[in-house]
């Protein structure tokens, strides 16, 4: 399975409500998505599924992702993508999905870099996962543990 890792766009900094789940992407967070998405898009993106956090950044992240990509499927939104979710959780949500070659997940940090971490089995290693961020990973997910090979990161600095 080809997995995507798309940390959300920069939020506002602070919600109405005052929840952090209901911070909103600014325009600037969804234009830098848009151009990491379209530069992937370029380069074969093209998920069968997008997942998403419930944050209300992340799913406008994904929201955004599957605008741009054409994606006309529902987004499955899941609590194990939220900032405090565990990669072990993430991976089991992920997982459950294993009959699609290709996912999109939307999610936040510090969860993507930890979930990227653990998928290549190098769970000292650490990330500056950007906002806007997209990683690619090879993942064998026949077992339990995955085991995943990095295919390439892109940054809205370089889309």
């Amino acid at each position: 399975m080809l997995l995507y890792l798309l940390r959300h766009g920069a939020a506002e900094a602070a919600a109405k409500s005052g929840r952090d789940a209901d911070r909103a992407l600014t325009d600037e967070g969804r234009e830098k998505v848009r151009r990491v998405i379209r530069r992937a898009r370029e380069g074969g993106l093209w998920p069968a599924l997008i997942l998403s956090s419930p944050f209300t950044r992340a799913l406008e992240t994904a929201q955004v992702a599957a605008k741009v990509l054409g994606y006309e499927d529902q987004i499955v939104t899941s609590n194990a993508l939220i900032p405090e979710g565990t990669p072990e959780e993430a991976w089991g949500e992920i997982r459950a999905h294993r009959d699609q070659s290709e996912v999109l997940v939307a999610s936040h940090q510090p969860l993507c870099g930890a979930l990227t971490a653990f998928l290549l089995n190098a769970p000292t290693l650490e990330i500056d996962f950007r906002k806007s961020a997209l990683v690619c990973i090879d993942v064998d997910g026949g077992s339990g543990r995955p085991k995943g090979t990095l295919q390439w990161m892109l940054t809205a600095k370089l889309a």
